[in-house]
């Protein structure tokens, strides 16, 4: 096996070469405007580092979110280009679980920025080896989030953003990618499959087409 995770769903712009049996390499950028820019020289550098080309991948695992929408989109059409041309086998996992992954065990609350003083977020419970979600991904405002559950050790930006409702941090910000393909690695040991592939996007992007313009230019 050798395995390229992926993910482009926070402000780390983030890569991860896998053997089955460890990561290999990892290559993270921390910039929330560059990822179309940072991406690619990201994957050259941890092929490099283990001295492996593009041909040599068996998998290829992309974080699927949620996230916004641009920065997102550039990992997933990455894998996905990168499977078609090697050949490799596309996997995607939900980018909540490899921060959840990265975080402490027990009951786990994942908050991540979601712009427009939102946040997306999911709970989980964590033990050893496995990554179990208890809610699905949402996207809200923090405050409506109930006070029990924003008592939770918490990953990711949120607590940064809003320190003052999320009392219990923990020192994960956003995905690594080392994380995520450990991640996806001990998931496929399992039998499981990972083949969901579309994006989370959990709303509607930003830029939207005018309808009514190009109706009336008609």
């Amino acid at each position: 096996m050798l395995l390229l995770a992926l993910d482009t769903s926070t402000s780390a712009i983030t890569v991860a070469l896998h053997d089955g049996a460890r990561v290999l390499a990892e290559a993270t950028t921390l910039d929330a405007r560059a990822h179309g820019e940072r991406l690619a020289p990201g994957i050259r550098e941890v092929l490099e580092a283990a001295g492996a080309t593009p041909g040599d991948l068996t998998h290829v695992v992309c974080g699927l979110g949620p996230g916004p929408f641009t920065g997102l989109r550039v990992g997933i059409v990455t894998a996905r280009v990168l499977a078609l041309v090697t050949g490799a086998a596309l996997h995607g996992v939900c980018s909540l679980d490899a921060l959840a992954a990265a975080g402490p065990e027990g009951e786990v609350l994942v908050a991540t920025d979601a712009r427009r003083k939102e946040v997306y977020w999911a709970r989980y419970a964590v033990s050893p080896g496995s990554v179990r979600a208890l809610s699905a991904p949402a996207v809200t405002k923090p405050a409506e989030l109930a006070p029990q559950v924003r008592a939770l050790p918490t990953v990711g930006r949120g607590p940064v953003l809003y320190p003052g409702l999320f009392p219990a941090p923990v020192d994960v910000l956003d995905v690594s990618a080392a994380a995520l393909a450990d991640l996806a690695v001990a998931r496929l040991a399992a039998g499981e499959e990972l083949a969901d592939r579309e994006p989370l996007y959990l709303r509607r992007p930003d830029a939207a087409p005018n309808v009514v313009a190009k109706s009336a230019l008609g």
